[in-house]
């Protein structure tokens, strides 16, 4: 009698966007694989600049080449909405996608950025008298202020580099009360008490920040979506100011988790995935120290 084991079941999910090189996400999902059993296979797929129809090529692929489901990041959160067969309720309500599952040879889409902030930001809000400053309006932006509303946030300010995406997302939001496209970052700090950022501002190699440091005080909790670095330049001036921070790590492990979850019905470990994105980024963190020039040498 053979003592063979059966083979894993297999498991085949990836990532649309650009730049992904940086992800963590194939380490978070291919270890929570492994320790539910199964042989995962996370595949980075990178396209710069495509457009409707290369995206509707390779949304295409996914639902032909026995994918269970793909991530979707910047810049096409938004994009993918019209070229998917089904939404469910919340990314229909906001117009963006971070998630497509297969079902049946159809392409549904999720976001799961609503539903991983709003596991991690909750630690940082108070009972009441919440009033949040959110930076960016873009696919993220649109899910972190979804997230707040679903929060019973009682204040949130909306700010874009196009003031016009502050208003269309405010104007989503119009059944929530106290919801505001603010004219300036200035204008959104305003007495707020706590500050997202969720633009790519100040992602690797970008060092800028999105918030002048004169505007920080430690009166203020700040998040940043930003992940590479862990401690982004607005993050860093932030603890300089006695603010507490919350880095990109809580986001991208609970998003990471629940996509998973949709992928596969099945919750995965928390832990292992944590445990793998910060081997990531400490492998990415050595790797950058390797190569910074000696001074002198």
């Amino acid at each position: 009698m053979s003592t063979r084991r059966p083979a894993a079941k297999k498991l085949l999910t990836g990532l649309i966007g650009a730049p992904i090189a940086h992800s963590a996400s194939p380490a978070m999902h291919e270890r929570a694989a492994e320790a539910l059993g199964l042989r995962g296979h996370y595949q980075l797929v990178e396209v710069a600049g495509a457009d409707a129809a290369g995206l509707r090529m390779m949304l295409e692929g996914v639902r032909r080449l026995g994918f269970a489901g793909v991530n979707v990041t910047y810049p096409y959160k938004e994009a993918v909405v019209p070229l998917l067969d089904e939404l469910a309720s919340g990314a229909a309500a906001m117009g963006a996608v971070n998630t497509v599952v297969v079902r049946d040879g159809r392409l549904v889409g999720h976001n799961t950025d609503t539903t991983g902030f709003a596991r991690a930001v909750t630690p940082l809000l108070g009972a009441s008298g919440n009033r949040i400053a959110v930076i960016g309006a873009g696919g993220v932006g649109k899910a972190i202020a979804f997230a707040l509303a679903g929060l019973k946030v009682e204040d949130i300010r909306i700010v874009d580099s196009e003031p016009a995406r502050a208003e269309n997302l405010a104007a989503l939001l119009q059944a929530t009360d106290g919801v505001m496209a603010a004219a300036s970052v200035e204008d959104a700090l305003r007495g707020a008490t706590g500050l997202v950022n969720a633009t790519p501002v100040g992602m690797l190699p970008n060092r800028a920040t999105p918030v002048p440091a004169a505007l920080l005080h430690d009166g203020l909790w700040v998040a940043d979506a930003v992940y590479s670095p862990l401690i982004t330049p607005l993050l860093a001036a932030a603890q300089g100011k006695g603010a507490r921070i919350m880095t990109g790590r809580a986001l991208a492990i609970y998003q990471a988790a629940d996509a998973f979850e949709l992928f596969t019905g099945l919750a995965p470990s928390i832990e292992v995935m944590g445990e793998a994105f910060d081997e990531v980024m400490a492998a990415r963190s050595s790797a950058y120290h390797a190569a910074e020039p000696v001074i002198g040498a």
